[in-house]
């Protein structure tokens, strides 16, 4: 395989070179945010040449979806472990997304996907299908029992795109007078409460 920079520390394989690559983009995007970061920028970072980026990565949009994916694990990790204590649904849905408008702010890799206005960059986004099954896996994943609710699996896309629509929307358009996390909790339990306690007739 061939390798051109990398200061003479080239990387062992395909996946290495790819996750330093990815390791720069983040570094550059927590720096100066996304919509400054170029992929000079980030080549510059990673001490190779452009051609080299786009070798693993053809354009920025495909490189800043793996940043926001690679960033992603971590995150589920961290929020999986905050919702250990929540085993009914209604807390399990209320406390994921207030996690998220809580944490995403922070995390400017991830929020890209949720805050990006460009089409062409992004698609759709968390609402694409490979959007929607990873939000269902993790509902998946946590300790809930969602039958017992009246939530049986093939509820479980639908909810999580109910999820990732009310978060990117409560994130790119706030309400005027802005909520506290509890006001957020007392409004998603006003309106998403029946329909995540009432077990189905």
């Amino acid at each position: 395989m061939a390798h051109h920079g990398w200061q003479g520390d080239p990387p062992a394989t395909e996946g290495l070179a790819r996750a330093r690559i990815i390791g720069a983009a983040t570094r550059c995007i927590d720096r100066v945010g996304v919509a400054k970061t170029t992929l000079s920028d980030i080549a510059a970072d990673a001490r190779v040449t452009r051609q080299t980026v786009y070798r693993y990565f053809p354009s920025l949009g495909e490189l800043l979806r793996a940043v926001a994916e690679a960033g992603a694990i971590d995150f589920t990790d961290r929020m999986r472990t905050h919702l250990t204590p929540c085993p009914a649904p209604i807390d399990a849905v209320v406390e994921a997304i207030v996690f998220c408008l809580e944490e995403l702010p922070q995390e400017p890799s991830i929020g890209i996907l949720l805050q990006a206005e460009d089409e062409d960059l992004f698609g759709r986004g968390i609402t694409s299908s490979t959007g929607l099954d990873l939000g269902a896996q993790f509902l998946r994943s946590l300790p809930v029992d969602w039958e017992a609710n009246g939530i049986i699996d093939g509820d479980l896309e639908g909810l999580a795109e109910l999820m990732l629509r009310l978060i990117g929307s409560l994130m790119q358009h706030p309400p005027a007078t802005p909520r506290s996390p509890d006001e957020v909790r007392a409004y998603l339990r006003r309106w998403l409460g029946a329909a995540l306690t009432a077990p189905r007739a």
